[in-house]
C-alpha cells in the first residue's frame, strides 16, 4: 500500500490512519475493484455466475463469520463500550494471548465449517451452480447468514465469563 501511496499522493504515506483520511470510501472501493479486475480479469469476467456463486459467496462466508463475532463482541459482550487506552496497551483488556483471542479464531472455524462442502461442491462445477444440491449446498447459498449467526452464538458461549469482555477494569 505504502508504494500504491506514491503513486496516488506523490509520497509515501506508512501511517494506515493518514492514509484512511486521505481516501474516501468511494476511492478506497474504486481501488479495491481495480486491484481484484488487474489481478484475475479473466475469471471475473469469464463467467458472471461463477464469479458471484463462487467467489462473493465464499467471501461473504468470511465476512458473515467476523461480522458476527465483531457484533457479538462490540454490542452485546462490551455494551458498546470500549476502553481506548487499553486498546493501545501491551498488557491491556484487550491483549488476550499474545495478541490474539483463541476464542474468536476457533468461533470464526467452527461457523465456517457448516459451509465448507458447498464451497468446495460449487469450485468444482462450471458456474459455480451445482445441478443437484443438497442441504451443504443449501446452507453455502446462504453463508452469509448462516456463518454470522453460528459465529455470533459461538463467540457469545465462548466468552461467557471472560472478565476482559465485561464493563468491569480487570
Amino acid at each position: 500500500m505504502t508504494s500504491a501511496t506514491i503513486v496516488i499522493f506523490g509520497e509515501a504515506i506508512r501511517d494506515p490512519v493518514v492514509l484512511v483520511s486521505r481516501i474516501s470510501y468511494v476511492t478506497g472501493g474504486l481501488i479495491t475493484a481495480v486491484i481484484g479486475t488487474v489481478m484475475m480479469p479473466w475469471k471475473l469476467h469469464s463467467d458472471a455466475a461463477a464469479y458471484i456463486f463462487t467467489w462473493l459467496l465464499g467471501y461473504s462466508s468470511l465476512m458473515g463469520a467476523l461480522g458476527g463475532i465483531l457484533i457479538a463482541d462490540y454490542w452485546v459482550l462490551r455494551k458498546q463500550q470500549l476502553d481506548v487506552t487499553d486498546l493501545f496497551k501491551e498488557q491491556g483488556r484487550y491483549t488476550y494471548r499474545n495478541g490474539v483471542n483463541m476464542r474468536a479464531i476457533v468461533a470464526l472455524g467452527l461457523a465456517i465449517l457448516p459451509v465448507v462442502p458447498g464451497f468446495i461442491r460449487a469450485v468444482s462445477v462450471p458456474g459455480g451452480r451445482v445441478p443437484a444440491p443438497n442441504v451443504l449446498d443449501h446452507l453455502y447459498s446462504y453463508a452469509w447468514f448462516v456463518t454470522f449467526a453460528l459465529s455470533f452464538v459461538l463467540y457469545l458461549m465462548f466468552m461467557r465469563g471472560d472478565r476482559s469482555a465485561s464493563n468491569k477494569r480487570p
